[in-house]
């Protein structure tokens, strides 16, 4: 409420009836009642009425740096600082300002805008609070705990949690927006002004999810602008509800990340694939609007045809590679190479490398495409009989040992193997690492080579000449010879000879009467004297009859002698 200047209040008449009557006894001059109702008369155009507490008009007399020099009428000057006016004012401007003291110690008038904007629009925003209307509001600086609005010309405090719908990431690119907002909280005598935009777009997408309920339906293809991208999709806003759009229904092909097909502000268009209003979620899909890639795959990719595709995913069992967008195939470790033995993929092949491959098998059904890599150079195991006729000799590397032989490297990639049977003529071998050891180069002969099931088998001993052909000139028949145990076994004894070589002792000619088992007659390392009865050299057998024990006397057999001999493995 604004004092017109034109009126004087009876405590400013009383004021200046006592000071013109101190005058005039002072001058000891004497006025009568006509004159002194003349001079009060001389007063009422110059003096005004100064109430504590209300707005009262000024005018600007000057502008420092830091304030504003105001008239408002008084006997003494009053000072606003400068922050308090939006717009800094001119010399003769004519202002509103709140009236806090007349006095302060100094004698000085006690002004303030900032109060006195709050009264002007205290009502306003009053009435906007208890009629529920938003009010209109400019967001001005980032406080503690939320944000400054400029409402009317006075601060308000916009929390953090009613910014926005979501949370908001970076607060500052909002700074200088202007928006609606409704006053959710109100204290005068604190000059508290709380106000929420939240509530308002709550509200608004309450009326749009109402409106779209009615409108939106599974199958419908709609633009919307992305709002938010996560790692697993983006949320699309279809014009007041979201949508959410999975990264695996972006495109039929392989996307890292959503920020690969869409960007936050960026329109695209959807089609909505499932709606559950229950739980306020809908699901859209992009890829949903491009043609099926593995519809007729099989008439652009035909069984053996050459292809090229990039790398996109290792796993332990082999390779995928794109194709084209959405059209992937599995390179099978098994299909990599027809010599080495790949032990993982991407000691062949790197995520992001374009490779040559050869279309085994198409299935559209399954959506599966099987490559090979290996099928884009001969087959080495096609040519490698003729390279290496059986009966060939030549030098290999020991590349590993198992319990029943040796696998022997004859060029990069191709191993063949020698069996535990063929790694001795003579000794009776019950491991390769009797013989041989990891790493050895050995002089090998080829005995046959499997090109179907990819095996070549290997002889070691075939390398050497056979001692068989001439173990009978060494050991003729009745020879005396002494060895040693070697093994006991059901039906005799092996008996170790020297060089290599065994013989057999059957049980019937230990020279021991009426025993069941050779090991009540001799033991293992135990010598004994022998003579030769028997030379096979086609079946490799020596047998032998017991004619002494160097510390033992010698029992003749009982029954007669029985040839029982192992047959040969």
């Amino acid at each position: 409420m604004t004092t017109e200047l034109s009126t004087i209040s009876p405590a400013a008449l009383h004021a200046t009836a006592t000071t013109l009557k101190v005058r005039a006894d002072l001058y000891d001059e004497e006025y009568s009642e006509s004159e002194y109702e003349t001079m009060l008369s001389m007063y009422e155009g110059t003096m005004s009425q100064i109430v504590e507490g209300e707005i009262v008009k000024s005018k600007v007399l000057r502008v420092t740096e830091s304030a504003v020099i105001l008239d408002v009428g008084f006997k003494s000057e009053g000072s606003v600082l400068l922050d308090e006016f939006k717009d800094p004012p001119q010399p003769g401007d004519e202002v509103e300002v709140f009236l806090e003291h007349l006095e302060d110690q100094e004698g000085a008038v006690v002004l303030s805008k900032k109060k006195a904007d709050f009264m002007r629009v205290w009502e306003k925003i009053k009435q906007a609070h208890e009629s529920d209307q938003p009010v209109q509001g400019t967001l001005v600086k980032k406080i503690k705990g939320g944000v400054v609005v400029n409402l009317m010309g006075v601060d308000a405090f916009l929390p953090g949690s009613q910014i926005a719908l979501r949370r908001v990431p970076n607060i500052d690119e909002l700074l200088g927006q202007s928006y609606e907002f409704k006053i959710i909280k109100l204290n005068k005598r604190r000059r508290n002004i709380v106000v929420s935009r939240r509530v308002i777009l709550e509200n608004e997408r309450a009326h749009k999810r109402e409106h779209l309920m009615k409108e939106l339906a599974v199958g419908q293809v709609r633009k919307g602008v992305v709002k938010n991208i996560t790692d697993f999709g983006a949320f699309i806003d279809l014009g007041g509800v979201d949508g959410l759009l999975h990264i695996t229904d972006m495109s039929y092909g392989r996307v890292s990340h959503p920020t690969e097909m869409v960007g936050i502000g960026r329109e695209v268009e959807v089609k909505i694939l499932d709606i559950d209003w229950q739980r306020e979620r809908i699901s859209l899909g992009m890829k949903q609007l491009q043609p099926y890639p593995w519809q007729k795959v099989a008439e652009r990719y035909p069984v053996g045809t050459r292809v090229q595709g990039k790398v996109v995913s290792i796993t332990n069992y082999g390779a995928f590679v794109e194709l084209e967008p959405g059209i992937e195939g599995l390179v099978h470790i098994s299909e990599m190479s027809w010599t080495r033995n790949v032990r993982h993929p991407s000691k062949i092949v790197s995520i992001g490398e374009t490779i040559e491959a050869v279309v085994l098998k198409v299935d559209e059904s399954e959506e599966k495409i099987s490559l090979g890599m290996k099928q884009t150079e001969q087959d080495p195991w096609t040519v490698l009989p003729l390279r290496y006729p059986v009966g060939t000799r030549l030098q290999g590397k020991v590349r590993n040992l198992t319990s029943f032989g040796a696998f022997v490297e004859i060029e990069p990639g191709i191993d063949g193997l020698i069996h535990i049977s063929d790694m001795s003529w003579t000794k009776r071998v019950q491991h390769p690492s009797e013989v041989v050891k990891k790493g050895d180069a050995v002089n090998v002969v080829i005995l046959n080579i499997d090109g179907d099931n990819k095996r070549i088998s290997l002889g070691l001993k075939q390398a050497e000449e056979d001692p068989w052909l001439k173990i009978g000139e060494t050991f003729p028949i009745g020879t005396e010879i002494q060895g040693r145990v070697a093994r006991l076994m059901d039906k005799g004894v092996v008996v170790d000879l020297g060089n290599d070589i065994e013989g057999f002792v059957p049980m019937s000619q230990l020279g021991v009467a009426n025993i069941e088992e050779p090991g009540q007659a001799v033991k293992e390392g135990q010598a004994v004297d022998m003579k030769v009865l028997e030379v096979d050299p086609i079946h490799h057998r020596i047998v032998l009859a017991v004619v002494g024990y160097p510390d033992l006397p010698i029992i003749p057999p009982t029954r007669p002698v029985i040839d029982e001999s192992p047959a040969e493995d």
